[in-house]
C-alpha cells in the first residue's frame, strides 16, 4: 500500500503543475506587472501585483483559462458550465472565447444585469437560476451531470488552483528580495496555489492569508482544523465572500502552506480602497483592499526586503464605490 503524499510531496506537485499553468497562459496574455507603492510607502518597500491588470480585470483568468486548455477534444465538444455572479463567470466567459469552447453560465436571479452583460459580452450564455450563489452553483452541477458540460468550479479543483498558483511562479522571480505576500482569501484557490508554489521554492517567504470578518469560512476552518460552516454578513469583498466546499481540495494547501491568517473589518476595507485610489489612483475592489489593510497594520523592518501585496481585482461595483465615497473623510 503506497503511504499518502507529504506536504513536501503536494508541494512539489503544485509547484510543476504551476509551472506548466504560467508557460499555457503566456500564449494568450503577459504576466501581471509588478508596481511599486511609493504613495502607499515611500521607503520603496511595498510591491503591488497588478492582477486587475489581466484580461476580465481579476486573477481568475489564471484558473479558468488553464481549466479549459486541459480540456480534451471530447470534453471541448461538450462545452463548459460555471457559476458565478461575478470575476469567475467573466474568466470562464473569455477563456471559453479564447479557446473556441461554448460556455454557459449561471447566475442568481437577482444579479444586476450590468454583471450579466460581463459574462454575455465575451461570448457565453447566461441563464438566471436560484435566489444565491449556492443554488445557481448546485443547479449548474445539476445541468453538468446531465449535459456531460465539463462544470468550472471557481475554486474547488485542482487544476484551477495550479492556474491560480502560476502567480506565484511570478513572484518568484523577484526573490531574493520578498519577505510578506499578503493575499485575499475566499475559497482559498489563490493562496493554496500560491502558498504551495512560495513554500517549494523559498520557505522563507512569509505568505498571509486576509479574510473580511464578515465572512471568512477558510480561516475558521483552518483554526478549527477541518472544514467548518460560518456565518457570512454583508461585505465590500463580494469576490471572497462565501461559504467552503465540503471536501475542497483547497483545504490542505491553506492549512499546511499559509502562514499567518488575519480578519479584517469593513471599516479597515473602505480605508483601504481609499488608501489605494488617493495615494496610488488604483481602483481596486474590495477583497484587494482587505490584503492592503492587513498589510498596513504590520510593522516592516528596515532589512531591505520588500512585501507584496496582491491587488487581486478591480472590479469594484459602482454602487460600492460610491459608497466608500461617501464615506466621512473620503
Amino acid at each position: 500500500m503506497s503511504s499518502a503524499p507529504t506536504k513536501e510531496d503536494l508541494a512539489r506537485t503544485m509547484y510543476e503543475q504551476s509551472v506548466q499553468a504560467a508557460a499555457g497562459l503566456r500564449r494568450h496574455f503577459d504576466a501581471s506587472p509588478m508596481r511599486e507603492a511609493l504613495g502607499l510607502d515611500p521607503s520603496g518597500g511595498l510591491l503591488l501585483k497588478m492582477e486587475s491588470a489581466l484580461p476580465t480585470g481579476s486573477f481568475k483568468i489564471r484558473g479558468a483559462m488553464h481549466r479549459l486548455q486541459l480540456l480534451s477534444e471530447e470534453e471541448r465538444g461538450r462545452g463548459v458550465v460555471a457559476a458565478s455572479t461575478g470575476n469567475h463567470g467573466a474568466a470562464v466567459a473569455q477563456a471559453a472565447s479564447l479557446t473556441g469552447v461554448a460556455a454557459t453560465v449561471l447566475i442568481p436571479e437577482p444579479t444586476p444585469e450590468g454583471r450579466a452583460q460581463a459574462i454575455t459580452s465575451r461570448g457565453a450564455s447566461v441563464v438566471r437560476s436560484g435566489t444565491e450563489c449556492g443554488e445557481a452553483e448546485a443547479a449548474a452541477r445539476i445541468r453538468a451531470d446531465a449535459s456531460g458540460e465539463t462544470f468550472v468550479s471557481p475554486y474547488n479543483d485542482a487544476v484551477v488552483m495550479a492556474g491560480q498558483g502560476s502567480l506565484g511562479v511570478e513572484l518568484l522571480q523577484h526573490l531574493p528580495t520578498l519577505r510578506r505576500v499578503y493575499i485575499a482569501v475566499g475559497g482559498g484557490g489563490l493562496i493554496g496555489g500560491v502558498s504551495a508554489v512560495l513554500k517549494h521554492v523559498a520557505p522563507e517567504v512569509e505568505v498571509i492569508g486576509c479574510s473580511p470578518r464578515a465572512s471568512h469560512p477558510m480561516h475558521a476552518s483552518v483554526a478549527a482544523g477541518e472544514i467548518v460552516e460560518t456565518e457570512h454578513l454583508p461585505t465590500l469583498s463580494l469576490a471572497t465572500a462565501g461559504g467552503l466546499e465540503e471536501g475542497s481540495v483547497t483545504f490542505p494547501p491553506c492549512r499546511d502552506f499559509v502562514d499567518r491568517w488575519e480578519l479584517v473589518d469593513e471599516e479597515e476595507i473602505e480605508a483601504g480602497l481609499l488608501r489605494l485610489l488617493g495615494e496610488e489612483r488604483i481602483l481596486a475592489e474590495g477583497a484587494a483592499a482587505v490584503a492592503l489593510a492587513v498589510w498596513a497594520r504590520d510593522p516592516r523592518p528596515a532589512d531591505g526586503r520588500k512585501d507584496c501585496v496582491v491587488v487581486c481585482g478591480g472590479n469594484l461595483d459602482l454602487g460600492d464605490l460610491r459608497r466608500v465615497l461617501g464615506a466621512p473623510g473620503a
